[in-house]
């Protein structure tokens, strides 16, 4: 059951609820679907009903009598035995145009699945024991529909399953619709070529049949077509027939004043006024013009130049189809000065011994138009060919460009929902603690507080797990939901020392533990302790219910002095510890993860899914940062498996990086739809961390040369800043170094020139200054950027460029 706010699907013999993709077909096969399933209903016998009655093919029996409606139902059903013998029986097809087109609206719903197919929707599942406000009133929409059902007559329970002519059903639905084929750009180049405008009249003789093809055109139509008086505009005396030349542009105008002057001297071409303004036109044409439009031709002309012919107007306006692109009816009208109600008769006329076809044509527009059917094939070519090139791999800096959008990178997810998003798309990436709260998940989620993920971790949503540690404070870990842990997580491998063992023993026997309870039954010293379950942590076998202990242990590392002595202000907390025995790094829960781990082909399957997911386009370089077993040779067989049951797709999407290539569903046409948008007013820097996934550069992409100077490298601190997917700046670890990669050629160099450097002013806030001491391997007054940013708010200083922020 559907209303225009919801669907109501019953499945009383399932015991569980089918998968969500289960409600969404294939929007290329819900129009045949539907055409096939309709015939069936209810709906459509109560319609055939209505219909036949207004037709007439209802009568009553006594005139001033009413029919009831039993009687009425009856007898529709009897017609409706006998139509369904004929597939072209006016009102089953009209019946079907207003079941399809009046009561559903089955172009919304095909654009709706496409952009679920796309991903430019997001659909989620929500379960709940009792119905929201919103579909409480959709449920009760099913209960007085269904209430009485079974009273139902049984002439519309009963509707006939009919053999139709589709293609005729679809000509009455409008389906002749193109605008989602057709391409503007082809349509363009097509109209050009139909019009000529590439010619380059030569002489009177080009003149000559440009107006036989075109029919008649005006003085400044015919300079469009004359290389020498594209520069120039004509005018010409209204006193005579004679051709004058602006002074300005005599030079340009010449040829075409003097071929234009012999040809009307000669009687091959005469003025005449069509539509208000004045047109040469090919003395060919004079007799269809007097007959077709009432314009009187000169003296002068050939006997068979004015002879009578069957249909002038319809010439005229099936030349004027022959010659533009698809056209509405009040522009032929325009064009020759009549009304509509003649075009149309003649456009009907040309229709019926298929000359001209009538439908939607133009993207963006509105209503119906008319097309040539050889310009419409050729049209169908030219947007094909344009399809097809779409199709061919992009380039890799427009990968660079599509892996932020598909993480949502450009347009930030919000609350606590968005941030299950994130993580659901990032788990299982090794991810620098460092940086992950700091700049990979703020990047991703709007207004992100550490809070909110805490409270992920303490519902249970979550786990993380460390990878391996890069340095003491600091270190790589993955983010998990709770449920895809075992099928996700590398197979752990157990820490071997006496004292990790006992840790490992007593989280088994106990569960979650404080620190202080693990140095208490371990009986040994605090700093061992920590060290040895700091050891199962990084070996990926215990976990914390908090990221707490890796806070601190950052804390603690930036929170020393320039000598590295110890300060005062050991840890930023919001509280002091009253306990005796805390120690930097042991706050929280500590527990043991899971050792249980499904099969290898389930883990092999739920990582492939997983890494589609992540990047929307997968290849062998992106498995290089990634800690699966096997790597991209130990997926691939799954990975295929995948693409012949419909679960991704395969092809050679982005040039040069190898053949082996699968993408989502959806994915490849938002890759492809990134190519071409390159408009640098409307394209904005994006900073992202270099070891972020959404970072293509220095993994799919290799790093720029450099010369003699550092290679940029993916470590924590880094940052890159990318313009419309091209590297133009890394930001080293330290934050005192720039590598700026700027193209040559002008406009393009400022543009991206002042983009690197607001991004870099974006980057200082109250607290956290940024100085450039380095900027190329050199000082940075020395550098190209040194103006750039001063305008961004840098200013100089003994150190370098410092920019303290807002």
């Amino acid at each position: 059951m559907w209303t225009d706010d919801g669907i109501v699907f019953r499945l009383p013999e399932s015991e569980q609820i089918p998968p969500v993709e289960s409600f969404f077909p294939d929007p290329d096969e819900v129009e045949r679907l539907i055409v096939q399933q309709v015939g069936a209903t209810a709906m459509f016998a109560g319609r055939f009903r209505e219909n036949a009655a207004r037709a007439l093919l209802l009568p009553r029996r006594y005139p001033g009598r009413r029919t009831p409606l039993w009687l009425q139902r009856r007898r529709a059903a009897d017609l409706l035995n006998v139509a369904s013998k004929f597939r072209n029986f006016p009102i089953l097809l009209e019946t079907y145009r207003e079941c399809l087109s009046d009561v559903f609206d089955i172009t919304g719903l095909i654009g709706l699945l496409r952009d679920v197919q796309k991903r430019t929707i997001v659909v989620r599942s929500v379960q709940s024991d009792r119905a929201s406000p919103f579909a409480a009133a959709v449920m009760f929409n099913y209960a007085a529909n269904f209430l009485y059902d079974g009273d139902s007559p049984l002439a519309e329970r009963r509707a006939q399953a009919l053999a139709l002519d589709h293609a005729q059903l679809r000509e009455l639905l409008g389906s002749a619709d193109f605008r989602e084929l057709f391409d503007v750009d082809a349509i363009e180049s097509v109209e050009r070529d139909l019009q000529r405008l590439e010619w380059n009249l030569r002489h009177a003789d080009d003149v000559h049949d440009v107006l036989l093809k075109l029919g008649g055109l005006t003085v400044e139509e015919l300079s469009l077509r004359c290389e020498d008086s594209k520069r120039g505009r004509d005018s010409f005396s209204d006193a005579d027939s004679q051709v004058q030349p602006n002074d300005e542009d005599e030079k340009e105008s010449r040829p075409l004043f003097e071929w234009l002057e012999e040809l009307t001297s000669s009687r091959r071409v005469i003025e005449v006024k069509i539509a208000g303004e004045k047109r040469y036109v090919a003395a060919e044409d004079a007799g269809r013009l007097r007959d077709g439009l009432g314009i009187v031709p000169p003296m002068g002309l050939p006997e068979a130049f004015l002879e009578s012919v069957a249909d002038p107007l319809g010439d005229l306006v099936s030349r004027f189809a022959r010659t533009h692109g698809p056209f509405t009816t009040q522009q032929v009208a325009e064009r020759f000065g009549l009304g509509t109600a003649p075009v149309l008769t003649a456009l009907h006329a040309l229709a019926g011994r298929d000359r001209v076809i009538e439908g939607e044509f133009r993207p963006g527009h509105q209503g119906h138009e008319w097309c040539d059917t050889h310009v419409l094939k050729l049209l169908k070519r030219r947007s094909l060919a344009a399809l097809r090139k779409q199709v061919e791999p992009v380039e890799p800096e427009v990968l660079a460009k599509f892996i932020p959008d598909w993480h949502c990178i450009t347009r930030p997810r919000r609350g606590l929902d968005g941030l299950l998003d994130a993580i659901e798309q990032l788990q299982g990436a090794p991810l620098p603690a460092s940086t992950l709260e700091s700049e990979i998940l703020p990047s991703r989620v709007s207004k992100f507080r550490r809070g909110d993920l805490d409270e992920l971790f303490f519902a249970g949503e979550i786990v993380w797990r460390g990878f391996d540690s890069t340095g003491g404070t600091d270190g790589r870990i993955g983010l998990y939901l709770t449920d895809h842990y075992p099928l996700l997580a590398p197979v752990t491998e157990p820490t071997e020392d006496d004292l990790s063992g006992r840790v490992r023993e007593l989280l088994a026997e106990q569960g979650a533990l404080l620190f202080a309870q693990i140095r208490q039954a371990t009986r040994e010293f605090p700093n061992d302790v920590l060290d040895a379950i700091w050891r199962l942590v990084w070996s990926g076998e215990v976990t914390n219910d908090t990221l707490a202990p890796l806070r601190s242990l950052r804390s603690r590392s930036t929170s020393r002095g320039r000598t590295g002595r110890r300060t005062t202000r050991s840890t930023r907390r919001a509280f002091r510890s009253r306990r005796a025995e805390q120690l930097v790094g042991s706050e929280g829960r500590w527990s043991l993860l899971p050792t249980e781990f499904p099969s290898v082909t389930e883990r092999q399957t739920a990582i492939s899914a997983q890494l589609v997911e992540r990047y929307g386009v997968l290849t062998r370089e992106m498995l290089s940062r990634e800690q699966v077993a096997g790597g991209f040779s130990g997926l691939y067989p799954v990975l295929k498996a995948m693409e012949e049951t419909g679960k991704v797709r395969r092809g050679y999407f982005v040039a040069g990086l190898g053949a082996a290539q699968f993408a989502a569903p959806g994915a490849e046409d938002r890759l492809r739809a990134e190519r071409g948008q390159r408009d640098d007013k409307e394209v904005a820097p994006l900073v992202l961390a270099a070891t972020d996934p959404a970072n293509a550069w220095g993994n799919v992409l290799p790093w720029p040369d450099t010369g003699e100077q550092a290679r940029p490298q993916r470590v924590a601190g880094a940052r890159v800043v990318l313009f419309g997917g091209e590297l133009i700046g890394y930001f080293g670890r330290t934050g005192k170094s720039l590598l700026s990669f700027l193209p040559e050629d002008e406009p393009d160099r400022t543009r991206r020139m002042q983009a690197l450097c607001e991004s870099l002013a974006k980057l200082a806030r109250p607290g956290a200054s940024v100085l450039l001491e380095k900027i190329d391997g050199g000082p940075p007054g020395d550098s190209v950027l040194s103006a750039a940013l001063q305008d961004a708010g840098f200013s100089p200083s003994s150190r370098g460029y410092l920019h303290k922020g807002l």
